[in-house]
């Protein structure tokens, strides 16, 4: 482990002293090092934010003592009189070998396998800072108890540090849960619970305004809409093997005592559109057959990981299934690919890390199935010539997988795009089309997710964009501001003009200019158009762009320009 992962993991460990100084009666959890930093779970214990610049100063205290962390191997016997008095490691040694490794560091002792530093001395204390106060379950199951987690963050310079928490600054500010409230796009309500978010007007019309965009270009591609039902009998996920390799992701079964029936609340698009597909004999001349639909699915995502939009419980997929001869796969996949870039850099997007997602330990199918769909994934790429990173083992258990993630201003990566290739699903389903010789052949089937959840794929443009969403995608483009009471016929007479092409409203309320251009800015209207007693005469508007002022034009002049950007 690099040195930098044994100082994180060590102030863990140093942590979780302080907290045991500070807090006598606490109980511990686990504290391993994470990416940028550490964390440590407790118990029996009551802390916010306010305390962690005083758990702060006692690990400062703590490592000014030059403390040594000295490994020991003792028996599980002996490791349980040890920790008699803490619940949790008695619980993890249950799980641990005989002999037990542990570590002590001053006079604080921790059940762990390492490695750590050798002294505290190795730590910069001006490299590492509290960070925040969470609840956690304990070993991440919600049949455990909710612990108090304390997160931190350790680099090797304060430089790097500094570095980090101004990125973080910044990442607060483009929160789209915080942009979502300022601009009234959708909201999350304790009583229809976690991950269940509830569109508002201007969130409505934007997903709207994205979905019909979508599907404008699906259909000049040669795709068929089709829309299947949010629940079927389970016997269809029996079949497609969602219920073997699935089951901990998807909503329990729904019994109907009547019908001595299960059904289930579907997790994924796929096996209604493999049902479509066979309503009827398939010839080769038929395929590529493209099937897409605006689908709401739902999975149980854990209540503790549900976060904002980008991970909810019930969202809506770009989703579309093709049916392609093996002959055809290659052209297929490659304009799949081509669309994906194009309709990525409409919304403003620029950079991009691509992955091939290989197969995992638990999948169905054959090897030689897989191998042939990993290097048909790797072919299309290289054709394209996108460059791109394997992900071992992170395909899906049907299939290998093409991720495309954005890379946002703060060098964060978003999923976004997955191309699948599945050869199983058509197996599972006995699927077939009448090849050239007049012969039964499986299709090769194709899942794929342009934008991918919609309400992930929003939560990462407004992120991305700091809420200053492209002109075209913005649910309300322009706001005219009449200066006064006499300006707002001409008001009406400039929105009629523009509501042809755009998204327009009049902001007429017996407030101060200031003020309501000050809320267009805050609402992030990309153009506010102020027309007094001048504008009137001259039939012009005074212009500000996202905040700039740009001066007076005609309002022909204006037209011109702001449909050019459109």
């Amino acid at each position: 482990m690099p040195q930098t992962e044994n100082i994180r993991h060590s102030l863990a460990h140093i942590m979780a002293h302080a907290v045991k100084d500070l807090f006598p009666e606490a109980q511990f959890g686990m504290g391993p090092a994470i990416e940028n930093g550490f964390y440590y779970d407790f118990d029996n214990i009551k802390i916010s934010d306010s305390d962690l610049p005083r758990i702060e100063k006692r690990m400062r205290d703590i490592i000014k003592e030059n403390v040594p962390f000295e490994k020991e191997k003792v028996s599980k016997s002996k490791a349980k009189e040890t920790f008699s008095h803490q619940p949790y490691k008695l619980e993890i040694l249950e799980d641990s070998e005989d002999p037990v490794s542990i570590f002590k560091s001053g006079d604080f002792t921790d059940i762990c396998s390492g490695p750590h530093i050798k002294n505290t001395k190795e730590i910069n204390m001006n490299a590492f800072k509290l960070t925040r106060v969470a609840g956690a379950y304990f070993k991440g199951s919600e049949e455990n108890p909710m612990l108090t987690r304390i997160y931190g963050v350790a680099f090797d310079t304060k430089e790097e540090l500094d570095k980090y928490l101004q990125k973080m600054e910044e990442a607060k500010k483009r929160d789209h849960r915080v942009i979502g409230e300022k601009l009234e796009l959708f909201m999350l309500n304790k009583d229809v619970g976690p991950g269940l978010p509830l569109w508002l007007p201007k969130g409505a019309l934007l997903k709207r305004v994205i979905e019909s965009y979508a599907l404008e270009e699906y259909a000049n591609h040669g795709y068929s809409l089709v829309s299947t039902p949010h629940v079927s009998k389970d016997v269809l996920f029996d079949i497609s093997g969602h219920n073997d390799f699935y089951s901990e992701d998807m909503f329990p079964k729904m019994h109907m005592e009547e019908e001595k029936q299960d059904y289930q609340i579907k997790p994924m698009n796929c096996p209604f559109h493999v049902q479509i597909y066979k309503n009827k004999t398939r010839s080769y001349q038929d395929l590529p057959i493209r099937y897409t639909e605006m689908g709401t699915v739902y999975r149980y995502e854990k209540s503790g990981t549900v976060h904002g939009l980008t991970r909810v419980r019930g969202f809506t997929q770009d989703d579309a299934h093709i049916f392609v001869t093996k002959e055809k796969l290659q052209e297929e996949l490659c304009s799949i690919i081509d669309l994906t870039f194009k309709i990525l850099n409409k919304f403003g997007f620029e950079r991009y890390n691509v992955y091939l997602s290989t197969r995992p330990d638990n999948y169905v199918g054959t090897e030689e199935k897989w191998n042939i769909a990993e290097s048909s994934l790797q072919s299309a790429l290289k054709e394209k010539m996108v460059p791109y990173q394997i992900d071992p083992q992170e395909g899906v258990f049907y299939g290998p997988k093409i991720d495309i993630k954005i890379e946002d201003a703060l060098n964060r990566e978003w999923q976004c795009t997955t191309i699948q290739l599945d050869f199983n699903l058509p197996e599972r389903f006995d699927m077939n089309y009448i090849n050239s010789k007049g012969e039964k052949e499986r299709p090769i089937m194709i899942h794929r997710a342009l934008l991918g959840s919609l309400e992930r794929f929003i939560g990462i443009l407004l992120e991305y964009h700091a809420g200053d969403l492209p002109l075209w995608v913005s649910p309300e483009q322009m706001r005219i501001i009449p200066i006064s009471e006499e300006q707002k016929g001409y008001a009406k007479e400039v929105k009629d003009k523009l509501e042809k092409d755009f998204r327009v409203t009049i902001e007429d309320r017996n407030e101060t200019l200031n003020k309501k251009i000050r809320e267009g800015e805050m609402c992030k209207v990309p153009y506010l158009l102020v027309v007094g007693k001048k504008e009137k005469e001259n039939e012009s508007v005074s212009v500000r762009k996202r905040g700039k002022d740009k001066g007076s034009m005609t309002l022909s002049d204006f037209l011109k320009s702001a449909k050019k950007e459109l």
